[in-house]
Parts: C-alpha cells; sequence; structure tokens
C-alpha cells in the first residue's frame, strides 16, 4: 500500500511544493539537476586528463634548381633504391614524385654538379619531413653518361634502448617500456615514434621523460641507432581539494571536492584517480534539507599509439519540498559507466588525428520519502564513437571533435516511458561536435589571446531529459545563474573570449557567449541566451583560481536570473 499511496501524493506534491514559488515541476527539477551533473562530469574528466602534447618542428629551406648548368649530364630517369635491396624499389619512391614537383623537374633534364646536389637535398627533406630523421639519401659511384641518375636510401633504425632510471625508487619497468614505446629494436626510425612515446611517458603529472638518439655503439649496421631514454618519476600521489559555487541553490550552492590520484599506479604509464564532491551548507542555499554527492573514479593507461581508459561516475541529490500540509525529500540518483579505447590514426609536425570509440551504461532513479518514482526510472545503454583532430597553424592553434552516440537495448537497457508519445527514446541517435580555436596575438609589449569555441549537437531521434541540449551557467553561456537553463533536443553554443596574459601564472579575461536550442518543449520561455563574463585566473601560492563577474545580455521575457553573477573556482594540490 505504501506505493500507492506514493501514486496518490505525487501530484498533489508537484502543485503544492511549487503553487506559491515557481511553475518548475518536479521532473523539471530531476532534468536540471541530472544535465548540471553530467556537464559537470564533462569538466571534471577534462580538468584531470589533460595531456602534454610533444612536437618536433623540421624547419627545411626551400630550393630551386640552377636555370642552366654547363658541364652537366643529360638525364632522363632518376630511380630510388633501399641499401639493403638495391634491386627493388624503395617505400620512399612517392617523395621522390613529390620532389620532381617541387623543382618542376621534367625529364630529359641536364643536370649539373649542384643540380644533383639540390635534387638529393630536396629528396632528404622530403624524408625528413615524414620524420624519418636518421635516414640519409646517397649516390654511389655510377656513370652518369647512362642518363641514369641511381640514387639510394639508407633506412635509419633502432638498435637498442638505453634506459636511465633518475626516480628516487626505480619506477621504469618493462611494462612501462611495453606500455609506452611505440617503436621497437629494428623498426625505421621516425621521429613521430618518438614524439608518441614521449607523450605516453609523460601524459602522469609527476613524470618526466627524454628521449635522445645516440650513434649505435659497438658493431651495428649501417645507418643504426640507439635510443636512450631518461626517465624520472617523483612521488606518485597526489591529493587535490577543491571548493567552488557551480551547484544549484536547490540543491546546494557551494560544492567541496577532493581528489586522490595515483600516477603510474601498476608501471604502466596508467593513470588512476577517484573523487568525492559534496554540497556545503550554506545562506546562499534554499531554506530546508537538500545537497549533493559525486562519487567518481577513472583508470586509463597507454598502448603504443592505443589509449584504453575506464570511468564510472555516481551522483545523489536530495531536496525538501515544502507542502500545504507536510514536506517531502525529493531525491535523485544516477550510475554512469563507460570503457574507450583511442587510436591515433595519423600525426606529424603540424596535425595529429585519433579515433575512439566504446560503450557507457547509465541509470538514474527518483524517488519521494525513499520511495521509487517508476515513471522516472531510466535504464541506458550504448555505444560512442567519434575523431579529435588538432590543427597547428602558424599562430593558431585548432581543436576539433566530432562524435556519434547510439543508444541501444544492451545490457538489458529498458525503453523510455516517452516512447508512447514520441518524445524521447532509449534507443537515441545523437551528433556532437565541438571547436576550439585559440590564437595568441601581442598589443606594444604585451601578450594576449583569443580564443573560440563552438559546442552543439544535433538529434537523429527526440530524446529524453537527460539527452537534451542545456544553455544558461558557466559551462555553457556564462551571465547566467544556471538555476534556471533552457533546454532542447538540438542545440549550440559559442564562448568567444580575449585574455590578457599578465604573466606566466596570472591573466584577465573577458568573455561574450551566446546559445540556443531548438525542438523544446511547448511549454519553453524561450529559445536563445547570451551573456558576459569578466575575470582572473591563475595562480598564487600553491592555489589555482578562477574568479569572475557575468551579466545576462539577452533572455526571454520571463526567464529568471539574477542580474549580475559572481562565481569562483578554487583548488589546491597535496
Amino acid at each position: 500500500m505504501r506505493s500507492f499511496s506514493v501514486t496518490l501524493l505525487l501530484p498533489l506534491s508537484i502543485s503544492f511544493a511549487f503553487a506559491n514559488t515557481s511553475d518548475i515541476s518536479i521532473q523539471k527539477i530531476d532534468t536540471q539537476n541530472q544535465q548540471r551533473q553530467l556537464l559537470q562530469d564533462k569538466i571534471r574528466e577534462q580538468k584531470l586528463n589533460t595531456q602534454q602534447d610533444v612536437k618536433f618542428d623540421i624547419q627545411s629551406n626551400k630550393l630551386t634548381l640552377p636555370h642552366q648548368e654547363y658541364p652537366c649530364y643529360p638525364i632522363h630517369k632518376i630511380t630510388l633504391t633501399d641499401y639493403s635491396s638495391s634491386k627493388t624499389s624503395s617505400q620512399f619512391t612517392p617523395l621522390l614524385q613529390a620532389t620532381f614537383k617541387d623543382l618542376k623537374l621534367s625529364f630529359p633534364h641536364c643536370l649539373g654538379g649542384e643540380g644533383l646536389n639540390i635534387v638529393m637535398k630536396q629528396l632528404q627533406n622530403k624524408i625528413l619531413e615524414k620524420g624519418f630523421i636518421t635516414s640519409r639519401v646517397v649516390a654511389t659511384e655510377q656513370d652518369l653518361h647512362s642518363g641514369i641518375l641511381a640514387l639510394t636510401v639508407i633506412k635509419g633504425k633502432v638498435r637498442h634502448f638505453i634506459v636511465e632510471d633518475h626516480s628516487k625508487i626505480a619506477r621504469f619497468s618493462t611494462l612501462s617500456a611495453w606500455s609506452a614505446i611505440a617503436l621497437k629494436s629494428g623498426d625505421v626510425l621516425n621521429v613521430r615514434d618518438i614524439e608518441q612515446s614521449l607523450e605516453n611517458l609523460k601524459r602522469v603529472p609527476t613524470a618526466q621523460a627524454n628521449i635522445e638518439i645516440l650513434p649505435a655503439q659497438g658493431t651495428s649496421d649501417v645507418g643504426e641507432s640507439d635510443l636512450k631514454i631518461s626517465y624520472t618519476q617523483h612521488f606518485p600521489f597526489r591529493l587535490t581539494l577543491g571548493l567552488d559555487d557551480s551547484g544549484s541553490t536547490s540543491t546546494g550552492k557551494f560544492q567541496g571536492s577532493a581528489t586522490f590520484s595515483v600516477d603510474n599506479l601498476f608501471t604502466a604509464n596508467d593513470l588512476f584517480y577517484t573523487s568525492l564532491t559534496h554540497s556545503l551548507k550554506t545562506k546562499e542555499d534554499d531554506n530546508g534539507k537538500r545537497g549533493t554527492q559525486n562519487f567518481s573514479f577513472h583508470y586509463s593507461f597507454p598502448v603504443g599509439y592505443w589509449l584504453f581508459s575506464l570511468d564510472q561516475s555516481k551522483n545523489k541529490y536530495h531536496q525538501e519540498v515544502f507542502g500545504a500540509f507536510q514536506n517531502y525529500i525529493y531525491s535523485g540518483e544516477s550510475n554512469t559507466q563507460k570503457a574507450t579505447a583511442s587510436y591515433t590514426l595519423y600525426r606529424d609536425n603540424q596535425r595529429k588525428t585519433s579515433l575512439w570509440g566504446g560503450i557507457w551504461i547509465r541509470e538514474s532513479d527518483s524517488f519521494i520519502d525513499d520511495e521509487k518514482i517508476e515513471v522516472q526510472h531510466r535504464n541506458t545503454a550504448g555505444w560512442q564513437v567519434g575523431l579529435k583532430h588538432k590543427e597547428y597553424f602558424k599562430h593558431s592553434t585548432l581543436d576539433f571533435g566530432l562524435s556519434y552516440k547510439r543508444g541501444t537495448g544492451a545490457f538489458n537497457a529498458e525503453a523510455a516511458p516517452e516512447e508512447l508519445f514520441n518524445e524521447g527514446t532509449s534507443r537515441f541517435k545523437l551528433i556532437s561536435a565541438n571547436v576550439s580555436l585559440t590564437t595568441p596575438f601581442n598589443i606594444a609589449e604585451s601578450s594576449w589571446q583569443h580564443s573560440l569555441k563552438f559546442n552543439g549537437q544535433y538529434n537523429r531521434t527526440p530524446l529524453t531529459s537527460q539527452d537534451r541540449f542545456s544553455i544558461g551557467g558557466r559551462y555553457t553561456v556564462r551571465g547566467f545563474n544556471g538555476e534556471v537553463t533552457l533546454s532542447g533536443n538540438r542545440g549550440w553554443t559559442v564562448q568567444n573570449d580575449i585574455s590578457w596574459l599578465i604573466n606566466p601564472a596570472r591573466q584577465a579575461y573577458f568573455g561574450v557567449d551566446y546559445g540556443k536550442v531548438y525542438q523544446q518543449q511547448s511549454d519553453s520561455l524561450g529559445n536563445e541566451l547570451s551573456g558576459a563574463v569578466l575575470g582572473m585566473k591563475g595562480a598564487q601560492w600553491g592555489i589555482n583560481y578562477d574568479l569572475f563577474f557575468g551579466v545576462p545580455l539577452h533572455m526571454p521575457k520571463g526567464f529568471r536570473t539574477s542580474d549580475v553573477v559572481a562565481g569562483f573556482n578554487l583548488s589546491y594540490q597535496f
């Protein structure tokens, strides 16, 4: 009979609880809390999973052939073979064709000593640009009167690895090398493999690494080199305490967090952390019992060009709802698990492209006085694939991401109640994209930076409230307190910032944001917001901080928010 009474009381609690405060229903409260928690999970992952990019620039001069040479040899063909196999064409033959194109060289052509050297230098430059920094182009003694110039490539190969572990307690193991090093003995040495290896070795914050190319010692074949790995890991345990006001007054405005991290836990260049976030009761919160709690953990490790990760996040919240005759505790909880694998498809000194994919499970429930509200139960699962690309321009850096998320019936996933009215489905199809363009510039002797960020999603099916795109708050459209948001099946935001880099540890910034949503519910107030923010962030006395003020610039009529929004984010790492 207890569950029957909840069914009867649910409509009453909705009407009584908000009759004198707002028109927000309990379902909207649940939606906003879950959307806020999903955004906070995403931001937390981005902060704790930063990766240091390693990139070696290879410079080459533009070369041109002399107009006329005398004496010269009439050459009608140039061949390229490997030193170890002179009877078959080299893997670098396509670069020879690119060399002809760069030099505008067509046959027959009369080449003298200078012209022959320029052809070899240009081919050498093309090989260097591809990252083969120890491979060399040579011309053996030959008779050029035949009209054929035969060039040979001596492939630079890896002979041995030399490891020097400078850690107080040795941390570099066979597993460290297996997971991090993207090449092996006998491979043709490519600087891109060294870049990938260094990124793997340095992916945990307490590790430092360097790789040197040395002449092979002792008996070795032509073109062989040794790689010397210098590795140091400091104290592997980290504790980070944080405080911010990113929560809601309905469930706890101030949020305290503690994150415990272990770097290189199994000597596999692996990263583990567990984080606990809890609301802190303040006078800014609404009256009554209310609070939030989040527990999450992450584990990831590389294997060459691969990166594997496991994540789990559990969120809880509760708030007291005031009725006409009695008060109720409305609460909710959600549990998200995901496993992801990514692979670096391509990298050079200007760009890097990665493909990733994974599976996920998400379950959520809502309660009134600890009694489950069955109509709000969700159990979904599915898969996701995506592409990430980074491009380095002369004065800018572009980051681009595109993903496709699909809900399925895997792991006992259940149909969503919204499917009865075609207002949502657990078998959804969702496309997401994000773009970030960062450009540094100078004004007089001051350093500045312009940052433009775009984030959006496009649905192929109706979406449940958890998967809709929401705007209004510090993570989407700044200048709003996040207590009320606009959401729709589709939407996008743009954040536009100008930063003054006062010194390496401090910067002031000004930003203007805009967001728009589409395919909303019928009771929505509007579909677009814009706001502005002015802030300061940096580090002082070991404390990382971000302090800001924001104001709304445009919002729909009836949209409730503060005239001025102030916010902060503080953290300290031990």
